[in-house]
């Protein structure tokens, strides 16, 4: 351990609110022993209080009181002083964090941080792209469960999987809201053949901007972010709002995410267009992909799998396949009060995975146009619920895992 202290001015003297006497040093071991009786899960705030008692015990005012190191780190000085520290501590900590056995938020530059057990769950980012999203997203195992591309350029990913750069973790898109596109982004257009091209789809870039959290709270049980976002139009100008809450829990060896996604008319009526490209998505690890060949598997609630679950409606849709030398899976559950229920699916072979309860047309020619206004003042709401597990979908239990949601209240 190496506490703070303040280096001597230029002319060799003691910063004035800084005491200089011969027994500081003696102060230094006594703290330093305090912080090494602390157990390891402890050790950060024992840091930070035992720095701060040492610059308290070497302060003017106890310089002037004429007080000594304490023999002992149970006397009512040293007390008084670590209650103060303890005090300064939990201001000083970040806001949201849990016990430390639990489930920890904290807020970074770029958006939120999940935790648990102080290990990362997942970051959400607000401001990298036109969207927030997940990302990374990590397993049971502590293994990624998407995509690393566009965020970070891994060895485990070709070329030829470095596709699509607005897929991006876990997010949502729609390629035809209010007649603008919040699908694709700056990257997907930034390789074009033709300028003009670039142009043409650029001026029909919309944005999910984020305005606000509204809350965010942690325990041992659980982590919860919720959030409010305007959706823009190219010209900036707002459409509509999403309000979104987000809940990171484990069931068993499973690490389980409940997206609860409203979008709300408050401006006035909005239209959704029937697209393919639309929905709630995940892009899964390129190794986990049916394409890659190496064990890739999508299967349905109705027993579909593969390429010939696109487009079919399920309660849920399973994708398991190797992940760093093991089998992982990510399964998506769509709740009966969801949108549309039960949803179809845009899922691929090539690791995009979407439940897509817009593009029913697109999806199915033999289906009607699935176009709608929302009016003013109306909700539209998506419940999905995402478990990252070991195995496959039966090792997992995923149909059993389905029933528990459908019961709950959303």
């Amino acid at each position: 351990m190496r506490l703070t202290t303040r280096k001597p001015q230029a002319n060799g003297t003691q910063p004035k609110n800084l005491m200089h006497f011969p027994e500081q040093r003696h102060a230094e071991k006594r703290f330093k022993r305090f912080f090494d009786s602390a157990q390891p899960s402890l050790r950060m705030t024992r840091l930070f209080q035992t720095d701060t008692l040492l610059k308290i015990w070497t302060t003017p005012r106890f310089r002037a009181k004429k007080l000594s190191p304490p023999n002992t780190m149970n006397t009512l000085p040293f007390l008084r002083l670590l209650a103060f520290a303890s005090a300064l501590t939990a201001l000083s900590a970040p806001a949201f964090a849990a016990d430390a056995t639990g489930f920890t938020l904290e807020k970074t530059e770029h958006g939120v941080t999940v935790k648990h057990h102080g290990e990362l769950l997942a970051d959400y980012v607000i401001d990298q792209a036109n969207k927030p999203y997940l990302w990374p997203v990590i397993g049971p195992t502590g293994k990624p469960m998407t995509r690393a591309f566009p965020m970070k350029e891994v060895e485990s990913e070709s070329k030829k999987d470095r596709d699509h750069p607005h897929h991006r973790g876990i997010w949502f898109g729609h390629e035809n809201i209010a007649g603008f596109d919040i699908w694709t982004d700056r990257g997907t257009w930034k390789e074009t053949k033709k300028p003009e091209d670039e142009d043409k789809h650029l001026a029909k870039l919309g944005t999910i901007k984020h305005r606000k959290f509204s809350s965010l709270s942690a325990d041992k049980d659980q982590a919860v972010i919720a959030a409010v976002d305007d959706i823009l139009s190219p010209d900036g100008k707002k459409a509509l709002e999403e309000e979104h809450t987000i809940t990171f829990r484990l069931d068993g060896n499973a690490r389980v995410i409940d997206f609860d996604l409203d979008f709300i008319a408050s401006e006035g009526p909005v239209n959704f267009g029937d697209a393919k490209d639309a929905g709630f998505n995940i892009r899964v690890p390129a190794t986990m992909a049916v394409d890659s060949k190496q064990g890739g598997k999508i299967i349905t609630s109705e027993g579909l799998s593969d390429a010939a679950a696109w487009g079919k409606r399920a309660k849920w849709v399973d994708y398991s396949g190797p992940v760093e030398g093991e089998t992982l899976g990510v399964a998506m559950l769509n709740h009966p009060t969801s949108f549309r229920y039960p949803t179809p699916w845009h899922v691929r072979t090539y690791g995009l995975f979407t439940a897509n309860p817009f593009g029913t047309h697109s999806l199915d020619k033999t289906a009607e146009d699935g176009a709608f206004e929302l009016k003013k003042g109306e909700r539209l709401t998506l419940r999905h619920r995402i478990i990252l597990h070991q195995g496959d979908e039966k090792a997992a239990h995923i149909a059993e895992a389905f029933e528990k949601y459908a019961a709950e209240k959303k």
